[in-house]
């Protein structure tokens, strides 16, 4: 369980409260969300950067096969954290007025929410070992289960802070809890431990994280386990929590395929590649959806309004998407020798098709703040069983191939999932399919100039060391898509300045 889990979507978020900004705000909308946008994505680039360089240097140390039993863990660990009450944390923040009582009540259900969910993953723990023919992972899930001790005190201050659009005080707690969550990460691969650093370190990172949002969002909270009147809280939650479990189905349902019947080998190999491949989706896009939803749900009653900041928010997001992708497919070979190491070489072909089918994922997670802010977390729901049911089938044929079976089983899959999804949710969100095709398109056409300047370059390149060749390939794909966007794309790269500086760029640039 990492920190891109809502996760699941991957968590959404407790007093000595001050007005509510969410009624009294000194400032306007854009600004909050500009501010919130620079704090919320800003820490969490600060926070990845620290993360990544302790990870890289980990999955340097460990083994293929140590990320394969973590990855069945992953399946448990998903699949319970669909209850640990953010969904019930998204309820308060999506009411227009919350009261004490009502805080301390949400409280109250966190705690015996994820108290349950600890003792039955404890009870779960020895037939997920049992199903997967691996007894280390018993084990592992049992020292797992302390993670969600410390989530009710997340889960409460985030959907407090939400609530004020402060996200200030939650990048510095984010930052501090993943260079705490990083150096035991490092410290417990280079003593050893193996696999139990991928448990150390989690658990290391909740536990500062909780400390530092309960302290930021104004202290301790007393619950109140008196439910009455808490009916609409508990409505909304499961609704999210109905989405969450199609979520996890979509989500863990290559790992639960796979983890039977690959070995934990094959299996590390592909995990490892995809959390490669999913880096900007799962950690950027989801502190982006949380200030999003935040935004629309002060307009969800504007349709205009949702409509023309969901097509912005595509724009922006894809703008960083695109290229992110397609030069990871160009250049997965020098990356992963790079980065992950020679052991990982069997790795290349697998992220090299993953990435290809990223970008219909990260526009696909975008529809569900939206629908949700509206008050339709319903659709967000539907999607979800839609996507179960596709992916579930492909990974099942693909299983037969092995890890690149799997990818190939994204590749057909997802584009179909988005299509269906963008069917049910575009007139919710109050935007055509041809809005959404143009905020996506700038993007990637100079995406795909892009990857092909990158390829036509590399097969012409003499054979290099791989970080040179890497550097090289780096430096030209962002020089070429850079400069396709300045001359082809102007107004999305005004856009992105207008958000970033506070300012616009002259009428002649758009």
């Amino acid at each position: 369980m990492d920190d891109s889990l809502p996760t699941s979507n991957q968590g959404l978020g407790a007093v000595n409260h001050p007005p509510d900004p969410a009624i009294h705000a000194p400032e306007s909308l854009g600004d909050q969300v500009r501010t919130a946008v620079i704090w919320r994505s800003g820490s969490q680039i600060v926070a990845q950067l620290v993360m990544w360089a302790s990870t890289f240097l980990v999955i340097r140390i460990l083994s293929p096969a140590d990320y394969g039993l973590f990855a069945m863990t992953q399946v448990v660990l998903v699949l319970l954290a669909m209850l640990d009450g953010y969904g019930l944390s998204s309820g308060l923040i999506q009411q227009r007025d919350v009261t004490e009582r009502q805080i301390r009540q949400l409280f109250g259900m966190l705690i015996l929410l994820n108290l349950g969910l600890a003792l039955a993953q404890v009870a779960l723990a020895p037939w997920a070992a049992a199903y997967y023919r691996q007894p280390r992972v018993a084990d592992l899930l049992r020292w797992q289960a302390l993670l969600y001790l410390p989530t009710p005190f997340i889960a409460l201050s985030y959907a407090l802070l939400c609530r004020r659009m402060d996200f200030k005080r939650q990048a510095h707690v984010f930052t501090i809890a993943s260079i705490a969550s990083a150096g035991a990460a490092l410290a417990g691969a280079l003593a050893g431990m193996g696999v139990w650093t991928l448990v150390l370190a989690p658990i290391v990172l909740f536990t500062v994280r909780a400390v530092g949002m309960t302290i930021a969002a104004g202290g301790l909270v007393r619950p109140s386990f008196d439910f009455r009147g808490a009916a609409h809280l508990a409505r909304y939650g499961s609704v999210m929590a109905l989405g969450s479990f199609f979520w996890f189905v979509q989500s863990q349902a290559d790992i639960f395929i796979a983890g039977r019947q690959l070995s934990a080998h094959a299996l590390g190999l592909y995990s490892t590649a995809l959390f490669l491949t999913q880096i900007f989706v799962s950690k950027f896009v989801p502190p982006l959806n949380e200030v999003a939803f935040s935004a629309y749900a002060k307009i969800q009653h504007d349709d205009e309004a949702v409509a023309s900041a969901f097509a912005k928010s595509v724009r922006i997001i894809m703008l960083a998407a695109m290229p992110f992708y397609l030069g990871l497919a160009v250049t997965a070979e020098p990356l992963v020798l790079t980065v992950l190491g020679d052991k990982w070489r069997e790795a290349i072909p697998i992220v090299h098709l993953l990435a290809f089918a990223m970008p219909f994922m990260t526009v696909q997670v975008l529809f569900t703040p939206a629908c949700d802010a509206r008050g339709r977390p319903g659709i967000g729901v539907w999607n979800g069983a839609t996507g179960s049911a596709i992916l579930f089938a492909a990974f099942l044929i693909g299983v037969r191939w092995g890890p690149t079976g799997l990818a190939w089983a994204w590749i057909g899959g997802y584009p179909i999932y988005l299509a269906v999804s963008a069917w049910r949710s575009l007139p919710v969100i109050g935007l055509s399919v041809r809005g959404l095709i143009e905020a996506v398109l700038p993007a990637a056409v100079a995406g795909g100039v892009m990857a092909m300047s990158v390829a036509l370059l590399r097969s012409v390149l003499p054979s290099l060391l791989p970080v040179a060749e890497l550097a090289i390939l780096v430096t030209a794909g962002a020089a070429v898509y850079g400069a396709w966007m300045l001359v082809f794309a102007r107004g999305a790269v005004a856009e992105l300045a207008a958000l970033v500086f506070r300012k616009r760029l002259p009428a002649q640039a758009c």
